[in-house]
């Protein structure tokens, strides 16, 4: 019988003493999980990153067989990133920045611009389902000096452009297909796009000698290259506004990809507005009809589409390899010939100078 009872008591505590163990090992898994959700995981709610520099170079001949001319080449750019991302709100806002001189050791037109970007875009969305945001976007593209088409006259070079003209601004509401921090695709159905060209009264005085005030001055030069008119009730083309307004589908990508000293950015931008007359008002060089709306029609694509890579090495020094394509429908270009029509643009540059990644 006193064995028994010594075998229950012994049960009962071996079953207290479990209970125990169980309990104390229940309550530091629980302190163990507060503790990992302190730990920092490095990911940070604001990112900033980009790459800024200088490339240079000079060339000098004496008595050169194959000719040339001596010449001196400089670029300096700055692309800035900046990224916000907390819980289900992202903001992402890039900065690119670029301007180019060169001078040649020639009778005119020695110093000449070889490059020349402002353009700025900023982004905000929320995250309504994994990786997919309702997004509102801001953009603006234009340029710091005034732009010539070196023919070799000197300060008679035909103007075709300067700031605020032209000026691109798009305003829109979309869907944003974000995975990652490196890749996005934006897609946005009501995109406002104003084209601005903005030309003072001093500027157009100042050159009325090449464009006279009385035929509308530098500012409806501009314009006609820009399309930024309309027609009026007549067919006749009516310059009075200094922006034009669209309504139109927008469709955006970016790839910003670092890796150690090497960055890589890539920005797609198509645009085509809502419009659509088919109103005939005559034709063009080659034949084809023309329509109301400055060919500004559905369908019809803008493109901007910008490629820059960049490695920097030997603590500041860096090569880069930069590629600008661009076709604006109802921007007109013309050839050696004169005739005017839409035509691609395309413009690269490699450099090797001093830079540094950030």
């Amino acid at each position: 019988m006193i064995m028994v009872c010594m075998m229950a008591a012994m049960t009962v505590h071996a079953q207290e003493v479990n209970k125990a163990t169980v309990q104390s090992q229940a309550n530091a898994a629980a302190d163990a999980q507060k503790d990992l959700k302190k730990v920092d995981t490095g990911e940070k709610e604001w990112k900033f990153s980009g790459v800024t520099g200088l490339n240079a170079a000079a060339t000098g001949m004496v008595n050169w067989s194959a000719g040339g001319n001596n010449n001196i080449n400089g670029v300096v750019y700055g692309r800035a990133r900046l990224l916000y991302h907390k819980d289900k709100l992202a903001w992402d806002s890039n900065l690119d920045l670029e301007y180019g001189m060169s001078y040649i050791d020639q009778p005119l037109d020695k110093v000449q611009k070889s490059s020349d970007k402002i353009r700025l875009s900023s982004k905000i969305g929320y995250e309504f389902a994994k990786n997919w945001y309702a997004t509102a976007l801001v953009g603006f593209n234009t340029q710091f000096a005034l732009g010539r088409s070196y023919e070799g006259k000197d300060d008679k070079n035909p103007i075709i452009s300067k700031f605020l003209a032209p000026a691109y601004t798009d305003i829109s509401v979309g869907i944003d297909w974000k995975p990652n921090d490196i890749f996005s695709v934006y897609a946005s159905p009501i995109a406002g796009r104003f084209t601005t060209v903005a030309v003072s009264e001093s500027l157009n005085r100042e050159y009325s000698n090449l464009y006279p005030i009385a035929d509308g001055g530098l500012e409806r030069n501009l314009k006609e290259k820009y399309a930024v008119w309309k027609y009026d009730n007549d067919n006749k083309k009516d310059f009075s506004m200094n922006t034009r307004a669209e309504l139109g589908l927008s469709l955006k990508g970016a790839i910003n990809y670092s890796f150690k000293d090497l960055k890589f950015t890539s920005m797609l931008g198509l645009y085509t507005p809502y419009a659509w007359d088919k109103t005939e008002i005559g034709t063009n060089g080659n034949g084809k009809p023309i329509y109301r709306d400055n060919n500004r029609r559905v369908g019809n694509f803008d493109v901007d589409w910008d490629v820059a890579l960049s490695y920097q090495f030997f603590k500041g020094l860096q090569v880069t390899l930069s590629t600008s394509l661009k076709y604006y429908n109802g921007v007109m270009i013309a050839n050696e010939d004169g005739y005017a029509c839409e035509r691609v643009q395309f413009k690269s540059i490699l450099g090797v100078g001093i830079g540094y990644n950030f």
